[in-house]
């Protein structure tokens, strides 16, 4: 498995460095703020977004599953770290990477970014299909753009998508069993005009 994560990687990072324009735009898709903004402003204008009381409600418990599913991605991930010191791509095979970005200091396995990115993604498409099919097309490509500039494994990728697309379930779980915390609050920042 591990060979075949190596050669995947080789046959991807191997495209890196050989069209200038190409590069600029991948690194611009790889790096830390561009693709979670684009999900923070799309859940953002979800959570306003509603034909009827009824749609919006759903949409805003769709928001909250989409951040809490990030934010426990986010904790998986942490805590996976103390447990998994995988090297980066460029650690590995020091002078055989393109790398096309800064290179980070934590470990590979999983990735951060896509943990964040799938559970943006698996959260909102539990509760608005549309919308989280949108968001899948952004989590794929810095998913993909990760292992271009040379900073992820496809495992490390896979890994953690895995971990977001779980908690995007166990967000689901976490707003059910919290009620009907979710429906007070929701109330209260109806009458604060926040909702």
């Amino acid at each position: 498995m591990v060979s075949a994560d190596s050669t995947l990687f080789f046959w991807i990072n191997g495209l890196a460095g050989k069209v200038p324009v190409i590069d600029s735009i991948v690194r611009f898709i790889a790096n830390d703020y561009f693709i979670p903004l684009i999900m923070a402003l799309t859940v953002l204008a979800l959570w306003f977004s509603g034909r009827n009381p009824e749609e919006r409600e759903r949409n805003q418990r769709t928001v909250w599953a989409a951040l809490i599913a990030a934010g426990f991605a986010c904790l998986a991930v942490e805590i996976c770290n103390l447990f998994f010191d995988r090297p980066r791509p460029f650690e590995m095979y020091p002078g055989a990477v393109q790398l096309l970005f800064y290179p980070p200091a934590d470990p590979s396995f999983p990735s951060n970014m896509a943990a964040v990115t799938f559970g943006f993604a698996a959260g909102t498409w539990l509760g608005n299909r549309r919308v989280g099919w949108f968001l899948l097309i952004p989590a794929i490509l810095v998913c993909f753009a990760r292992v271009y500039v040379g900073v992820h494994f496809p495992l490390d990728i896979l890994g953690g998508a895995v971990i977001g697309i779980g908690m995007g379930f166990f967000a689901l779980l976490v707003l059910r069993i919290a009620e009907p915390i979710p429906t007070l609050i929701l109330k209260l920042m109806r009458r604060l005009y926040l909702a």
